[in-house]
């Protein structure tokens, strides 16, 4: 009896513990799960030496701001619908306030493809109506009666279009685009896009457009600067711009003295490639990226395409620009670039 008794009293004293430890973890209760908000918004602005499109300066090579808005709804983690809305400052021949971008899609994600699939507005309010044979009655695309010559429209009575150069502008130049994207994360470092957008209107000028380019990017690895917080990386874009034949508003009834036209019912519009690459450098929201851009387009051909209304006289004749005028929009620059980009979720906590 002795010896059961203290075979008992041992096994009490070295499961006490056991048990009690066991009670303790059944006490604790596990956090509750964090709940999915779907909703996000993203918004920032940025400061820029050149607002360069495609290759094209769209702020005749001076500075430009821009500020976005996009509320976003996530379906699940990976997929997301978003809306949103941008404005951008900027210097057109036809003399339009602002560029506001009205756009919305969808980003599907599946493992290391992120796709964007959606459509984008470009809205040029405030423009007016530069080729005085584009009259109410004339039949031309773009008539308006502020197109007659001063002063009763906006063309100068000289050149019967933009003053210095006589070319000629819409007061509408708004279009909408079609667009595909799809990122490839290769990995931490490395990664690839592939990007289409298709306009049947490309710059209200009565040509489709379509626009492809690869682009490819490298992120240093995140101790490259220490624990200062600095990230850096490199990227760079080849795309080509497709153009097809303008309506007759932009055509020429001039053949050009080295050759081709006239185009009364439309130039066609000259397709290009275009190429950038550049460093950028970030901290928390900030982005600086300095960057040089080019495209293939000539002098000639850019004033054709652009209606640059600072193109001077220089001998750029080429089919579809019989009048010899050159435009430098098109040609290579850099670009100093200051941004910073927010999400509520991340930034606003």
């Amino acid at each position: 009896m002795k010896k059961l008794a203290l075979l008992a009293t041992a096994l009490a004293i070295v499961s006490a513990p056991a048990l009690a430890a066991d009670l303790r973890v059944k006490a604790v209760k596990a956090p509750p799960p964090v709940a999915f908000d779907p909703w996000d918004l993203a918004f920032g602005s940025s400061l820029a030496s050149n607002y360069v499109f495609r290759g094209i300066t769209q702020s005749n090579h001076k500075p430009s701001v821009s500020a976005y808005f996009e509320p976003r709804y996530n379906v699940t983690k990976d997929l997301q619908l978003y809306v949103g809305a941008a404005g951008a400052s900027i210097s057109f021949p036809n003399r339009a306030a602002a560029e506001i971008d009205i756009y919305g899609g969808i980003r599907p994600t599946f493992g290391m493809f992120a796709f964007d699939f959606g459509v984008w507005g470009y809205l040029y309010p405030g423009g007016q109506c530069f080729n005085s044979a584009a009259i109410p009655g004339s039949g031309i695309p773009g008539s308006d009666a502020s197109c007659a010559a001063s002063p009763f429209g906006n063309s100068d009575p000289v050149t019967g279009g933009l003053p210095i150069n006589g070319n000629f502008a819409k007061k509408n130049a708004s279009f909408y685009e079609g667009f595909a994207k799809v990122n490839i994360t290769l990995n931490d470092q490395f990664s690839v896009g592939l990007n289409e957008y298709y306009s049947p209107n490309f710059l209200n000028l009565g040509a489709w457009g379509n626009y492809a380019s690869i682009t490819g990017k490298w992120t240093a690895p995140s101790t490259t600067f220490g624990a200062s917080g600095v990230g850096m990386y490199i990227s760079g874009e080849f795309g080509r711009q497709w153009l097809g034949t303008s309506d007759s508003f932009y055509g020429t009834t001039i053949a050009s003295p080295l050759g081709g036209g006239p185009f009364p019912n439309g130039i066609p519009e000259p397709s290009y490639n275009t190429w950038n690459v550049g460093i950028g450098f970030t901290y928390k929201v900030f982005t600086l990226d300095l960057r040089y851009s080019d495209t293939s387009l000539s002098k000639g051909d850019c004033n054709a395409f652009t209606s640059d209304h600072t193109a001077r006289f220089d001998g750029s004749f080429t089919p579809i620009n019989p009048g010899g005028f050159g435009s430098g929009w098109c040609g290579a620059t850099g670009i100093a670039k200051l941004s910073a980009d927010l999400t509520a979720m991340t930034n606003l906590k």
